[in-house]
């Protein structure tokens, strides 16, 4: 979570000289900020060195809550063009979490979207008149929603629909619809067939011979955070001092169970003062509370899915010279060995995984914004063709809003970089990233294949309390550490190598090449000699399961 500068100055780590300190230790006599101090003290004497959170976790009441609004040891004003600003505008994509009722329309669009088979239907060669058919599908599709609705409530049911056509009742179905997409964006692990039927829904739905046959839309803007503020007078909100302790994170890392509850019930007494402060006629205290949790959800979010990024990064720079290799872990590849498709020297390896991994981040760090840009290409007026890619019959649609982004974004990074190894080409909108929705789902998988990876490397030295399981490691490996660095040595050579497609224009070293080359290295992590170690630490696979 992004947080203004203080006005006093600020402590920052001696090892990586960028991020805010917040443990000190007592033996080293230096402050240093948690990744690198985990890093520092895993293992050797260092394990034995005592620490102290800097972050000053006593108790507050509520007139310490109301002077001064601290976050991770950094007082925030959010009056300015600041830390305010940065939560508004982060507010126009963050989406409102789902209430109570949204939570009944929610289940009875998975329901019909379980038995529904629309894409079966329409996403084939046929000489039939597809706008008829896709008439048919959606009024189906409804039809199923209907009776569930009937079913599950039937006093609303029948003041729905006794009376009324599908057509009358055009608000409700496009609630229905908003809902699931809403949900999905929240949830990126949810829904993960069923949101490809309803986006190609209703991205036939809004075609405008299918929408005069319909005689309704089928599709709304989705509910966010910043507009509903917006729509009931209360984006001062976004502007509290408070909102920095009312929506952060709470992490687990060298607190203790005392520290970590004084903490939650420190970000409570924020939610409800806040929520008795702005509530009024038009939205009650519950309402503002689930503003806020949405808020802290998108923190949430990025804590779980942009800081193994940062981890990996972390790892790179630790364990390898960007300058020079060590014998026996030189980053060098070269094309038609081992399967690699590029040849790179040991520091263009180096830059070309750092710049990889510094352009993930900063694509998962803005995930809500592209998510939104991806819902309003795919549901714009922009025409399809369906062809077959050589993965089945695929949509191919333009993609102005998220290559405008992406584009923003890269030029980002490769600023960043100073330099950039490789192509800049971004595919979309053709035969390798069809359309947005394809976008989206390609990039949720950064999470997937980069956290299971760095949970291994954090569980590693746990695995020292079985002294069968250390005998082994210090046999085969050396000790821990040797044993970490062939983990990172064959993932940062065989998994950015430009291997996993057909041919060099599919993979190589694009901005989409690279997840590629990911991808596939996960896809034999099987047959990796480290493999066992991987599943001591409880791995289950990449595909999102958990841990």
């Amino acid at each position: 979570m992004e947080v203004a500068s203080s006005a006093n100055a600020t402590s920052f780590c001696v090892e990586c000289r960028d991020q805010e300190a917040s443990v000190f230790c007592e033996q080293c006599d230096e402050d240093f900020c948690e990744v690198c101090h985990a890093m520092l003290h895993r293992t050797g004497n260092r394990r034995k060195h005592t620490a102290k959170n800097l972050r000053g976790m006593d108790d507050t009441d509520d007139k310490s809550l109301n002077a001064a609004m601290e976050l991770d040891g950094t007082v925030i004003n959010g009056s300015g063009a600041t830390f305010g600003q940065w939560m508004e505008n982060r507010a126009k994509y963050v989406p409102l979490r789902l209430d109570a009722h949204e939570r009944n329309l929610l289940r009875l669009l998975e329901a019909a979207l379980n038995v529904s088979e629309y894409t079966d239907k329409i996403d084939i060669i046929s000489y039939a008149n597809k706008a008829r058919r896709i008439v048919a599908q959606i009024r189906d599709l409804c039809a199923i929603i209907s009776g569930l609705l009937v079913a599950n409530d039937y006093k609303l049911g029948g003041q729905l629909f006794s009376e009324k056509s599908v057509k009358h009742n055009e608000e409700f179905f496009q609630q229905v619809f908003e809902v699931g997409r809403r949900h999905k964006i929240m949830n990126p692990e949810k829904m993960r067939s069923n949101y490809g039927k309803l986006m190609y829904m209703l991205m036939d739905s809004v075609i405008p011979e299918v929408e005069d046959m319909l005689g309704f839309s089928c599709v709304i803007p989705i509910n966010t955070v910043f507009e509903y503020l917006k729509t009931n007078n209360c984006l001062e909100l976004l502007h509290d001092d408070m909102i920095a302790i009312a929506t952060r994170e709470i992490g687990q890392e060298f607190k203790s169970r005392t520290q970590i509850n004084a903490e939650v019930q420190k970000k409570r007494k924020a939610v409800d003062m806040l929520s008795e402060k702005y509530s009024n006629d038009h939205v009650s205290r519950d309402d503002i509370a689930r503003c806020l949790a949405s808020l802290s959800d998108n923190h949430a979010y990025l804590k779980a899915n942009r800081d193994p990024c940062d981890r990996m990064l972390k790892y790179l720079s630790q364990y390898f010279n960007p300058s020079k290799s060590e014998s026996g872990y030189s980053l060098a590849i070269m094309a038609g060995r081992q399967g690699h498709r590029l040849t790179h020297t040991h520091s263009t390896q180096y830059s070309y995984v750092h710049q990889s991994l510094c352009l993930w981040r900063e694509i998962v760090h803005e995930m809500y914004m592209l998510w939104s840009l991806s819902d309003e290409d795919l549901l714009s007026v922009s025409p399809y063709r369906l062809t077959n890619t050589g993965q089945g019959l695929q949509r191919i649609q333009q993609c102005r809003g998220i290559g405008g982004a992406m584009h923003k974004i890269l030029h980002r990074a490769q600023k960043k970089s100073g330099s950039w190894v490789g192509s800049s080409v971004v595919h979309l909108g053709d035969r390798n990233v069809p359309n947005a929705f394809m976008f989206i789902d390609k990039y949720n998988q950064v999470s997937r294949i980069l956290t299971p990876i760095v949970s291994t490397l954090d569980r590693i030295d746990s695995l020292l309390e079985d002294p069968a399981i250390a005998a082994y490691l210090e046999e085969s490996y050396g000790g821990v550490d040797r044993c970490k660095k062939d983990i990172l040595y064959d993932f940062f050579r065989c998994g950015f190598d430009g291997s996993g497609a057909d041919n060099y224009f599919d993979a190589g070293s694009c901005i989409d090449g690279r997840l590629t080359s990911a991808w596939n290295w996960c896809s034999q992590i099987e047959k990796k000699k480290f493999f066992p170690i991987f599943l001591l630490t409880g791995f289950i696979g990449f595909d999102g399961g958990g841990w």
